[in-house]
This record gives structure tokens, C-alpha cells and sequence, in this order.
């Protein structure tokens, strides 16, 4: 007989924080992830390059799951080898997958159908379709049909979890109408709505005859963010907007006359009008200048973040009181290069001419900053993943990366608990992806489980 199988951390500590063992489950769960970090920083454990694969689509991570073909292909990344957890049947150009978002079950909330309370894919298809698909079988649960008169692209959360925005490609000019000197007024449209069950909120148009020059907008936490080319970012109150602009109220699945023309809203061919026009300029929350329009906000008080409007500047960013603009002191400048990261008191710095900082992200589930460094060897990258304490910046792990690292590509790289995945894109769109796993070393356990899946990965093919 072989060796026993080990038993796996992390479920352990997952079935633990679900009550197996306890009645307080949120005081289980912080203990527990206070012992995963601990396990994670030990001398003794290592991250292993446990499987590799590549593709010519685009790969996408998300909780455990990578999905491969658009969408189409979902991987379990939690095991030793890839195992699929399902395969969307193929399907034309047009009805691919363009963007997705991952939903999780409400805490709290009374949901119409057993199946609501598992994980789903909200997903946007080329074709203007937004549906909702089991994340562990594929079905698809849910589907609405937008429009026909843009073309949607882009899925982002406007609130995590409970309202998402869907943002169009913006509208060109033809060469005939630029020649005539023909201006397309309605940049781009802004589709909103509650998640599960679905229910429309509104279409926004962002019209120039209302913002001006604007170049870019989006939604985040019920605030419209317009952009213009200067620089200039401004901010707007959604709901007041839709209070005082919405032509109609529409409702999914609903019977509706709109221009001469009836349908259902959300069915084919009719889809969803575009219900929220804006006719005068609305209240003006906020403004502030930014290069590239760089701009974050949050925190309480509430802050905001910003690259001074100044080419010389870039890569520095200034942390700003909301009431008053004024540049924070007890908070530094800190420079997107990795030049200077300030946690407190204390300092992360690089060296340029050995080491330079590539990605910088928070864990917050183990309160650790993990901190990809890349050292330039001849033609070659070679990089590490660096763990620092999040209070003190201590380095307290480092895990090297097999792989070399070409600086001119595209790198993502995430760490999930027990697992790092880092995600590489290559020219003529090739792109990788080299999964790490903790193991305990103690010493006889030294061979590496490193399986290649260039191609053909178990018995399915990305």
C-alpha cells in the first residue's frame, strides 16, 4: 500500500469555520486563518510548482476556479493535478463569452430558488446577452437580452455582490460623418442591475451635450465617474441621476411600448431601452485633477488617491482628505515603481540596479502584503513572492518562481490561501499559467510534482 493521504489543511479549516466544530463559526474562522498564516510563513513550507498549462485564449482566476476558452473551460485549481469541473458546449464567435464576474450566495436574504444559493458566473456574451451560469455545473440559470442598439462589453461591480454595471464600447464617428463635421453625442451606455434574481435598474447614456469632452466613465458604489482627456475627474450622485432623469420605470419580463415599438423587456429582439436620459447637467459632488485620470477613493474618513497632473510625476500618488484636498502627512507619497512603499513607519525600498518591485498586492485574509521582486540575470528575469508583514513590513516568506519572468510581457499573479497562480501573457497572444501549491517539507519529500499540461492537460484540452 502507499502512503496515506494526508489531510488537507485548508478543508480542515474551512469545515471547522462552518460549525463542524464549533458553534461560533466567526470566532473559528479568525483563528483558523490565524494558524493558515503561520503555516504559510513556517520555515518548513514550501510552494511547489505542482502544474503548467497554456493556451491561446485568454485564462481567467477566480476562487479557486480557471477558466480556459473564454469562459467555456472551468479548472479546479484546488488539487495536485487540473480537474475539470465543466465544459460549456462550443459555440460561434458571437455568442462567445466577453466578460465575467463571479456571484456569491447573500448572507441574510430569502432567494427564490435552491439553485440561488449556489456560486454563479455572471457573464456577458459577445452578442449582447447577460447570463447567469452555475459555477460548478455550467448550466446556464439565466439569461437577458440588453440590445441592439450598442454594443455592451464591459462587466464590473457597482456594489460587490449586489449591483452590477455594464459598460458599452464607446461609439465612433465614421470617416464621412468626422469629414462633415458630424459629432456622435452619446460616448458610451452604462446598463445597471440588482443580481439574483436579476432586476433592471436603468440604461444610462453618456451624452458630450451634457459633459462636454468627455473620454471615458464608469460606476462605482452608486457614483458616476466621468473622465475627460485633461485630466479632470468628476463625480456624480447615481440615484440622484436616475431620480430625476428616468423617462420610464421598466421591469424584466414585463410588456412594453417604447417608440412605436412593443416587446418584453429583456427578451429578443426588443431587449432593454435605454430608460435614463439626462437633459441638464446634474449637482456636481466632487472634481479633481489627475494624470491619466488615476483616482481611487475610500477609507474613513473617506480619502482619496491621485497621480499629481504632471508628466514628471507619474507612478507617484498623493493620498487626500475628501472634506478639505488636503495632502495627508502622516500618510507618504508613494510610488507605483516600488521604489518607496511606506506601511507606518516602515520602509519596503528596492534596488534598480538589482531588484525592482513588479506587483504589490494585500492578502486580507492573512493581514500579509505579498510583493512580486524581479532580478534581471543577463536576458533573463528570474522572481520571487515576497510575504511582509502587513503591520511592520517584516519580510516573513519568499517563494521563488520557477519560471523566468520577461518583463515586456503581461504578469498577474495571485495568492489564495494555499495557492500562488501566476498567469503570464506572451506575444502573439500565448498565454501560461503555473500553478504553486503549499507542502510541508520535512525533509524526505523532496520530489517535485511539477506536471506539464502544454496541450493536452489530464483527458481535456484547453
Amino acid at each position: 500500500m502507499g502512503p496515506s493521504q494526508k489531510p488537507n489543511v485548508c478543508c480542515r479549516l474551512s469545515r471547522r469555520a462552518l460549525g463542524f466544530f464549533s458553534r461560533d463559526a466567526g470566532v473559528v474562522q479568525r483563528t483558523n486563518l490565524g494558524i493558515l498564516r503561520a503555516l504559510v510563513c513556517q520555515e518548513s513550507t514550501k510552494f511547489k510548482n505542482v502544474w503548467t498549462t497554456h493556451s491561446k485564449s485568454p485564462i481567467a482566476y477566480e476562487r479557486g476556479r480557471i477558466y480556459f476558452d473564454n469562459y467555456r473551460c472551468c479548472v479546479s485549481s484546488v488539487a495536485s493535478e487540473p480537474r475539470k469541473l465543466y465544459e460549456m458546449p462550443k459555440c460561434s464567435k458571437s455568442e462567445k463569452i466577453e466578460d465575467a464576474l463571479l456571484w456569491e450566495c447573500p448572507v441574510g436574504e430569502m432567494l427564490p430558488n435552491s439553485s440561488d444559493y449556489k456560486s454563479s458566473l455572471i457573464a456577458l456574451t459577445a452578442h449582447n446577452w447577460l447570463l447567469r451560469i452555475s459555477a460548478t455545473t455550467g448550466k446556464v440559470l439565466e439569461k437577458i437580452y440588453l440590445a441592439s442598439y450598442c454594443k455592451f462589453r464591459y462587466l464590473s461591480w457597482d456594489t460587490p455582490q449586489e449591483v452590477i454595471a455594464i459598460k458599452s464600447a464607446q461609439n465612433k464617428s465614421s470617416a464621412l460623418a468626422r469629414q462633415a463635421g458630424i459629432q456622435q453625442p452619446v460616448l458610451l451606455y452604462l446598463a445597471v442591475f440588482h443580481v439574483l434574481p436579476f432586476s433592471l435598474i436603468g440604461i444610462l447614456e453618456i451624452n458630450k451635450k451634457i459633459f462636454g469632452n468627455v473620454t471615458d466613465a464608469t460606476l462605482s458604489h452608486g457614483i458616476l465617474i466621468v473622465m475627460y482627456s485633461s485630466g479632470l475627474v468628476r463625480l456624480y450622485s447615481f440615484q440622484a441621476i436616475t431620480e430625476q432623469f428616468m423617462q420610464q420605470k421598466l421591469d424584466l419580463g414585463c410588456a412594453c411600448r417604447w417608440g412605436g415599438t412593443t416587446g418584453t423587456v429583456g427578451e429578443a429582439p426588443f431587449g432593454i431601452p435605454c430608460n435614463i436620459k439626462i437633459t441638464d447637467t446634474p449637482p456636481l459632488l466632487f472634481e479633481v485633477s489627475s494624470l491619466e485620470n488615476a483616482f481611487q477613493i475610500g477609507g474613513h474618513p473617506w480619502h482619496y488617491i491621485i497621480t499629481p497632473n504632471k508628466k514628471k510625476q507619474k507612478g507617484v500618488f498623493h493620498i487626500c482628505a475628501l472634506k478639505d484636498n488636503s495632502l495627508n502627512e502622516n500618510l507618504p507619497t508613494v510610488t507605483a515603481s516600488g521604489r518607496v512603499v511606506k506601511k507606518s513607519f516602515n520602509l519596503l525600498d528596492d534596488d534598480p540596479e538589482q531588484e525592482t518591485f513588479k506587483i504589490v498586492d494585500y492578502e486580507d485574509e492573512l493581514d500579509l502584503l505579498s510583493v512580486v521582486a524581479v532580478t534581471q540575470i543577463d536576458a533573463e528575469g528570474k522572481a520571487h513572492l515576497d510575504f511582509h508583514c502587513n503591520e511592520y513590513g517584516t519580510l516573513l516568506k519568499s517563494i521563488p518562481l520557477v519560471e523566468s519572468w520577461d518583463v515586456t510581457y503581461s504578469h498577474e499573479v495571485y495568492f489564495d490561501r494555499d495557492l500562488v497562480l501566476h498567469i503570464e501573457q506572451k506575444p502573439s497572444r500565448v498565454f501560461s499559467c503555473y500553478v504553486y501549491q503549499m507542502v510541508c517539507d520535512h525533509g524526505d519529500e523532496e520530489e517535485t510534482t511539477n506536471r506539464s499540461c502544454k496541450k493536452d492537460c489530464g483527458n481535456f484540452k484547453f
